[in-house]
């Protein structure tokens, strides 16, 4: 008598979320390129007033040490590096009398700048980030 195992298949939740209006101005901007093959980079580099800052872009490569995350029909790309500082944060698009534009809410942030572009997570020495190379995002004034 043999025995068959099944394999089973465990979904593993995305450290990341995106609420429905980015995931809308996402496709929106991915329509516009009139391209398919496009994912959302999100990522974390060293800068801004407070250390650490937020980045965003359309991108066609997913590199080594990358996570692909499919969310609400987005394809979202994390690098390692800059998942351990975004893990729970939620990427939201905003509309104010001063316009549009995403915005990202980082449970691991301890203090940012006016604008939140710029954050820090109180670990002064980021590794594999740079974050001595603030000197202001620019886009709020604090320096």
């Amino acid at each position: 008598m043999s025995t068959v195992i099944e394999p089973t298949t465990t979904e593993v939740a995305s450290p990341l979320s995106i609420t429905d209006a980015a995931a809308e101005e996402v496709r929106t901007l991915i329509a516009q390129q009139d391209r398919d093959d496009l994912y959302l980079r999100v990522y974390v580099s060293g800068g801004g007033c407070s250390g650490l800052q937020y980045g965003m872009a359309l991108d066609e490569n997913v590199e080594p040490g990358d996570e692909v995350f499919d969310l609400s029909g987005i394809r979202l790309v994390v690098d390692n590096t800059s998942l351990r500082y975004m893990s729970g944060s939620v990427v939201d698009y905003i509309t104010t009398d001063m316009g549009g534009g995403f915005k990202i809410e980082n449970p691991n942030a301890t203090k940012s700048c006016g604008c939140g572009s710029s954050f820090s997570t109180g670990d002064e020495e980021a590794a594999g980030l740079d974050t001595k190379a603030g000197g202001g995002c620019g886009s709020c004034g604090c320096h």
